[in-house]
């Protein structure tokens, strides 16, 4: 069982939310940006070894032929999409646990809490589908080496010119698929590792800097744990050439499994947990540090 310490304030939770995806985009995208890239690789021709071996090897080719800056490539698409989308995310999950207390006092069962995180995994897919399918063409563009994006805007504008607004949201299924079950599985673990490691006779709200780093970073492993298959699916078909995939998903998954196997459904995995940590550590010190200035700046709100 959790204990609320506060009447829950959706509003709250949308602006301190949206502080804790700009903290997250910081410390996370470079990972991102591999992560990516190790996802949508193609598949060597016999004879010929892997554009990147790896991870460290995918950070170490990209500084360098980019430098520092090839790491942040196509952020700009995640701070300008991140920021509403967390704090759309939190504002989800505060309105999901609000009404399922009958009064503000309601102690949420664990079920509950992850019934409220499914609830913000709905919310933000439609800021984050088409900010994901953006940020991946502009991503595996600067690994290509074929510029065909000048930048975010320019993308959305080619792929609204080529496909309409069915272009820009590709992949919203398969978002949904990934972001319903993992934003539940974020936001409990979160509230359950807050809990389990406040002291005796404490409140959650007065945890340390430390123990909020490591609640916030463990809900964000739990979170890929149960979100990369659908992931590398996503990456996969979103970045693919218009037409390859008819039957969406199902063609993705299958010539996966056909060519590299089941393994290939966690490519990338150790670029996202490297990630899952800090990004997931900063987003919620953010979110909760700015949760205490607006507790302090409008109590009542």
């Amino acid at each position: 069982m959790s204990k609320q310490p506060q009447p829950i304030s959706p509003l709250k939770n949308f602006f301190a939310g949206g502080f804790g995806g700009v903290c997250l985009v910081f410390a996370g995208h470079p990972l991102d940006t591999i992560k990516v890239r190790l996802q949508t690789q193609p598949k060597p021709r016999p004879g010929e070894s892997a554009l990147y071996r790896g991870t460290l090897d995918c950070f170490k080719k990209t500084l360098a032929k980019e430098g520092v800056l090839g790491l942040y490539k196509g952020m700009a698409a995640p701070i300008i999409g991140v920021t509403p989308m967390f704090a759309v995310c939190f504002f989800g999950f505060g309105l999901g646990k609000k009404l399922q207390q009958k009064t503000p006092d309601d102690v949420l069962t664990y079920p509950q809490l992850f019934a409220a995180g499914m609830l913000s995994g709905v919310f933000t897919t439609a800021i984050m589908a088409p900010g994901e399918r953006i940020k991946c063409l502009l991503q595996i563009q600067a690994a290509s080496g074929q510029v065909k994006y000048a930048g975010p805007m320019d993308c959305v504008k080619q792929l609204y010119r080529e496909n309409g607004v069915r272009g820009i949201y590709k992949g919203t299924a398969l978002t949904l698929m990934r972001d319903v079950p993992a934003s539940g599985m974020y936001f409990m673990t979160y509230e359950w590792l807050k809990y389990t490691l406040t002291p005796e006779g404490k409140s959650p709200t007065e945890l340390s800097v430390p123990s909020v780093l490591f609640a916030g970073g463990m809900a964000g492993i739990f979170n890929w744990a149960v979100a990369i298959p659908p992931d590398v699916l996503k990456s996969r078909f979103q970045t693919a050439p218009e037409g390859k995939y008819p039957n969406g998903f199902r063609d993705v998954l299958r010539e996966l499994i056909r060519e590299e196997g089941i393994g290939s459904l966690y490519k990338g995995f150790t670029a996202v947990m490297l990630r899952a940590f800090p990004a997931n550590a900063a987003c919620f010190l953010g979110f909760e540090l700015a949760m205490k200035f607006l507790n302090w700046m409008a109590p009542n709100l």
